[in-house]
């Protein structure tokens, strides 16, 4: 019983049965690591830690206890033409950007492996600095970060130009090229595995690479650029800059900054639209907000698969997720027998210290992030819907730790039915058929994702067609893989995508050569 919530958490991961019991055996030794970390807070540039040439800091903490762990350096615009200074010189220069393939696959696949050999501490290290899970850190950290540099790394050399049919006078060359200097502004909720979203795709495709991560989690992604500069990447291909947001603004509105790449909200995706109309027109790739349907038809089978796919879509990482599917759409017929088994899997949910390995859901980022997510649940009071279990957290504890909350009576037009929560709150709202459940799925101004639960595969592609959203799973809640694209319709994102082989187009760009031979 101790350790059900992290056999469910390891278990809707997609973990195989051999890691599954390997993290299982390995009793707590992830408290023992955490005593023995060693904070770097400095910037990476030019394959150096720096302090922000202005000098200031600012404090990262513990979200799980609110204690400080350690300074960090604020970077301003400042810092930001300096990388993206040696960032041009390293891409001019040749050194990554016109290496053979095979070098860069080589120097990615020995970053994957030094990944997977500090698996374990960088794992604790994003757990203490983000509050989520072990288990979750470590299959994101030890186990899908070094897959995505592999992946990558194994792709570089099979991506093939064109020829184009011409009369026999003329040769046309297609040809992919590295778009230059990329910024990749990711979010605190996945800080590590989005900052690899970004770097191993615009690596592999040559590019010199800026990370700025989240001011609340930037510990990671500057302890891996040290492990990248070990495996060989050259100095100034990869550079970390943490800061608030005047860094990513100086990032966006950059003239030598060739694209932008960024994961967050979609309000402050719209501002890198507007960086970049107001500086040199440079590609914006955007992954944002969300608030996707977890659809339930008449004739799904309330099984306790089903029950753990509801549970997790809405608690995975204690609602902190863009593709959260908090609204839960089910018809009338099941609505009771669905109702009536989530309620008591959500009441037995122990949140509590995410290195614990009987907590099943951690801490929130921020006291302030709490703060909204208890003004959306009091939200969702005020307007009529009726809670069954949690609501506004205890303020007085040590730690920023919401209550799992639970809402019945959910109307489609209520704040907490439109508006992105990004906290542990699942909320139902009842339809009467298919039609209705599609028309309430698609009421939102966003479009990232949605799950569907049918035993009829025709109602299955109806809905996976006509939903406006970039991924639909059916029977199950699953964003893919690394093989496959995620992004968003709408205000969710934009035509671009991370993952598969459309996040390496994005950083790419297309050259046509005509000779004429006569």
């Amino acid at each position: 019983q101790a350790e059900d919530g992290i056999r469910d958490s390891v278990a809707s991961r997609g973990l195989g049965d051999v890691y599954k019991r390997q993290f299982m055996s390995s009793g707590n030794k992830y408290k023992a690591i955490s005593n023995k970390l060693k904070f770097e807070g400095r910037a990476f540039i030019n394959g150096k830690y720096v302090n922000a040439i202005d000098g200031k800091k600012f404090e990262t903490i513990n979200p799980a206890t609110g204690q400080k762990l350690c300074a960090v350096a604020k970077c301003n615009h400042k810092d930001v033409d300096l990388a993206v200074k040696v960032s041009r010189k390293a891409f001019n220069s040749g050194v990554w950007s016109k290496s053979s393939p095979e070098h860069r696959k080589e120097v990615l696949l020995k970053f994957a492996e030094l990944l997977r050999k500090h698996g374990d501490e960088n794992s604790v290290l994003e757990c203490i600095d983000t509050g989520k899970l072990i288990a979750d850190c470590i299959n994101e950290v030890a186990n899908d970060a070094p897959m995505h540099f592999q992946w990558y790394g194994e792709l570089i050399d099979k991506v093939f130009g064109k020829v184009g049919p011409t009369e026999p006078s003329i040769t046309s060359l297609i040809v992919k090229e590295p778009i230059g200097v990329v910024a990749g502004i990711v979010p605190w909720n996945f800080p590590l595995m989005m900052a690899v979203w970004k770097m191993a795709p615009a690596l592999a495709a040559g590019c010199s690479v800026i990370i700025k991560p989240a001011e609340d989690t930037p510990l990671t992604a500057i302890r891996v650029a040290q492990i990248g500069k070990e495996a060989g990447i050259p100095d100034g291909v990869l550079n970390v800059l943490p800061g608030y947001g005047d860094v990513g603004e100086a990032l966006g509105r950059h003239k030598d900054v060739d694209a932008v790449s960024f994961t967050g909200s979609t309000e402050v995706g719209g501002y890198f639209l507007k960086y970049s109309s107001e500086s040199n027109l440079k590609p914006v790739a955007l992954e944002m907000g969300g608030k996707s349907p977890f659809i339930v038809l008449e004739d799904a089978k309330i099984t306790d698969d089903l029950i753990d796919n509801a549970m997790n879509s809405a608690f995975w990482n204690g609602g902190q997720n863009c593709s959260a599917n908090m609204r839960q759409i089910v018809h009338k017929k099941v609505k009771d027998e669905f109702l009536d088994k989530v309620i008591k899997k959500v009441k037995k949910l122990k949140v509590g210290d995410p290195l614990d390995l009987k907590s099943n859901m951690g801490s929130m980022i921020s006291k302030g992030h709490l703060q909204t997510v208890d003004g959306y649940i009091q939200k969702g009071i005020d307007e009529g819907a009726k809670l069954l279990t949690g609501g506004v957290s205890n303020n007085k504890q040590k730690g920023f730790y919401a209550k799992p909350t639970l809402f019945d009576g959910l109307k489609e037009n209520m704040t907490i039915a439109q508006e992105e929560i990004f906290g542990p709150v699942l909320g139902v709202l009842t339809v009467k058929n298919d039609e209705e459940a599609l028309k309430v799925a698609s009421n939102s101004k966003y479009g990232l994702h949605a799950s569907v639960f049918t035993q009829d595969i025709n109602r299955a592609f109806h809905l996976a067609k006509s939903l406006p959203c970039g991924t639909v799973s059916v029977n199950t809640f699953s964003e893919g893989d690394i093989k496959t694209p995620f992004g968003g319709y709408k205000q969710s994102g934009s035509l671009s995508r991370d993952q598969g082989t459309e996040a390496l187009n994005s950083f790419l760009q297309t050259k046509t050569i005509w000779i004429s031979h006569n």
